[in-house]
């Protein structure tokens, strides 16, 4: 599909004109929240500029849905595939709208508090809410690709924390006889390469799942609401990356803040060991297909890393925020895509 072809829908059916929209708004309210996470450990130990940062998150967010798209779409698989709205595209499109809007009003409320929620869970969460609000049933929701969620979860938390604990320790171990001066120079120009990685993984991983949801929404416009399979073309790839850019400049900070700062104080060693730990996950989850969250994968290499030192260098009062974060996403957005959808089929069926 030509970005013509699809503008021309767009103006022809208001339901995508508007599902459309949300899905944009979603993917800058991720660069909010999501993205900040990549760069947030070179920029919190003074490796580079917030925003040269932010330039270099966005390039490379952009190489990542390029490239990953290119050599395996699986994790855009599947998300398209993780519901069944029913057999009425036209009801379909309303119920999809409605888990973008949902989307859009808890990820703003978490960024407002600086909580750096997982725009991924929310995603899946608020869809599989819609699901089951247009099917009066869980039948809406595929067992099978549900499971992948699960297995993410425990993916980017456990390995996460170890790789992270892993490869600070094992950073300690190879430098320890080195030059300290020489070493943290090294760290320094290696964090930017590993903030650039992670950029990469995030682009990899979010971009596919919200370029799944615009090619949802354009199958549903046209009718189909059995399609399985899709093709994903560049102008989508550039669309999803240059608007994520523009929301990590808009309100990255505030979660650079928090999930850089906040939670443990990083040396630039740390960093490194950090990006490296999140950058492997991310990778073996986008190949395997397995839809992760890049906020809990990085949050969790972080609060490894911060371990591997001693357990009191995490500050785990903010730990604690965000594991309630990530655990109220599930119920909160999936209710709230669940009401929202409710509402939006009374107003627009």
């Amino acid at each position: 599909m030509s970005m013509f072809e699809f503008l021309g829908q767009m103006l022809s059916n208001p339901m995508l004109f508007v599902s459309s929209l949300l899905t944009m708004g979603v993917i800058l309210v991720n660069g909010w929240t999501d993205a900040p996470n990549a760069i947030a450990t070179c920029v919190s130990t003074r490796a580079i500029e917030a925003k040269k940062a932010i330039i270099m998150a966005a390039i490379f967010n952009f190489l990542g849905v390029f490239v990953m798209t290119a050599i395996n779409a699986s994790v855009a698989m599947t998300i398209y595939n993780m519901v069944d709205f029913g057999g009425d595209a036209h009801l379909s499109l309303i119920a999809l709208c409605a888990a973008m809007a949902a989307i859009v009003i808890w990820a703003t409320a978490a960024w407002y508090f600086g909580i750096p929620t997982s725009e991924s869970h929310a995603l899946i969460a608020g869809i599989s809410g819609a699901a089951v609000a247009i099917q009066n049933s869980f039948s809406g929701i595929n067992p099978a690709e549900w499971v992948k969620v699960l297995y993410g979860i425990v993916l980017s938390t456990i390995l996460g924390f170890g790789l992270g604990f892993l490869s600070s320790k094992l950073v300690v171990l190879i430098f320890r006889h080195r030059n300290r001066v020489k070493s943290e120079r090294f760290f320094s120009g290696a964090q930017i390469a590993g903030g650039a990685a992670m950029a990469f993984m995030h682009g990899a991983q979010d971009g596919q799942k919200f370029m799944a949801v615009f090619l949802l929404g354009a199958a549903f416009a046209d009718g189909n609401s059995t399609t399985s399979s899709f093709a994903v073309p560049i102008w989508l790839m550039v669309l999803c990356s240059v608007i994520m850019g523009l929301g990590t400049s808009i309100g990255g900070y505030r979660i650079i803040k928090s999930v850089g700062m906040d939670m443990v104080k990083l040396k630039p060693y740390q960093g490194f060991a950090a990006d490296f730990a999140a950058t492997l996950c991310l990778l073996l989850s986008s190949l395997t297909g397995i839809p992760v969250s890049t906020t809990h994968t990085k949050t969790t290499a972080i609060m490894g890393v911060g371990a591997a030192r001693r357990l009191s260098n995490v500050n785990w009062s903010v730990v604690k925020e965000l594991v309630l974060t990530w655990v109220f996403t599930f119920p909160g957005c999936g209710l709230l895509g669940f009401g929202m959808a409710k509402l939006f089929l009374i107003l627009f069926a």
